[in-house]
């Protein structure tokens, strides 16, 4: 019997999971290990606890792993998967595939089907593959830069709306004073900050805080009816359909004979059902982001077909660990 291991690697947990030929044996969550934010020191450590953890879970050693995948959010870039590899063959003697996170999470949704997966976690990105293969993402470039509708993107955007709201209504005077809105009380308690300038002093440090963090007291926010903190739910909401919308129209935007009219292009699309799925803590978390998703992606492309469960993209790096076996035994033939 083999053993394979599969591991989602994000910038706020690492999910690892053991498996059989045909079944889950054991599953553990651990610390971050997208290299890109957190280091290698930090990564390696992650890997060794988590997979020691789930090993010892499923009832076996790690040497005992002869097929890993793990898939990692900046894997495309240069170098980066090599180092991923060389921190995980330190931890398993076994073969071992690093792929992006949008590969594990559409093999978690579709396996290997067509569809579009959109991952909203600390980071964001929309991965998909139409019937012939062919393959196509949009954003995942960081979150300075791009990551919209994640919880980096959400913590950052409220932030930056409650001070607008403060300037608006004249009522940073009274901030200091414990006087506000929700989700300036939720953003002092998560913080663990009292005034505006500890506010305005933390979000503008370098290194930058810990935006991310402050997305389950943005949802509290959301539900206590906080105006700002729903208004970029929302808004979030639209981004995350905007990057699915834009992979959408790069694998079905087509005709066999070039390019068309755009009126022409719109048609074609609209008559071609695309299943589509989500991933990642944010989409797990707030309901009501995915409803406003939904809502967005579906004014975008009517024919799209939601898969209502978030779907865990652990589960596809397993699976994509077993898929490598069989690739090797073909290559043998």
């Amino acid at each position: 019997m083999a053993f394979y291991l599969g591991i989602d690697g994000g910038g706020t947990k690492t999910a690892c999971a053991v498996g059989d030929d045909t079944s889950l044996l054991a599953s553990a969550i651990g610390g971050p290990s997208n290299i890109v934010r957190v280091g290698d020191a930090v990564v390696r450590e992650s890997l060794r606890q988590t997979v020691a953890q789930v090993c010892a879970a499923a009832g076996i050693t790690p040497q005992q792993i002869e097929y890993a995948c793990m898939g990692a959010a900046g894997a495309g870039r240069f170098g980066t998967a090599d180092s991923i590899r060389n921190i995980l063959a330190e931890i398993v003697e076994a073969e071992i595939q690093v792929v992006g996170d949008g590969p594990i999470a559409l093999e978690a949704a579709f396996g290997s089907g067509p569809g579009v997966i959109v991952i909203a976690g600390t980071g964001s990105i929309a991965y998909g593959r139409d019937a012939q293969g062919n393959t196509a993402r949009s954003g995942g470039w960081g979150f300075a830069v791009s990551d919209e509708g994640s919880a980096h993107w959400i913590g950052r955007s409220v932030i930056a709306a409650l001070l607008q709201a403060m300037d608006e209504r004249g009522e940073a005077e009274g901030m200091d004073s414990g006087r506000g809105s929700a989700v300036w009380s939720a953003v002092r308690k998560a913080w663990g900050i009292g005034t505006l300038a500890d506010l305005v002093r933390t979000a503008n440090s370098s290194p930058p805080p810990d935006f991310a963090a402050l997305f389950p007291a943005i949802l509290a926010a959301v539900d206590d009816g906080d105006a700002v903190a729903l208004h970029v739910l929302t808004q979030a909401g639209k981004e995350l359909a905007g990057l699915a919308a834009i992979v959408i129209a790069r694998l079905y935007q087509k005709t066999e004979t070039g390019p068309a009219h755009a009126s022409d292009v719109e048609s074609s699309v609209s008559r071609q059902i695309v299943r589509l799925a989500m991933a990642g803590g944010v989409f797990r978390h707030a309901a009501r982001l995915r409803e406003f998703f939904y809502n967005e992606i579906r004014k975008l492309h009517p024919q799209v077909i939601l898969n209502p469960q978030v779907v865990d993209p652990v589960h596809g790096a397993l699976q994509l660990a077993r898929k490598s076996r069989a690739q090797a035994a073909k290559s043998r033939t």
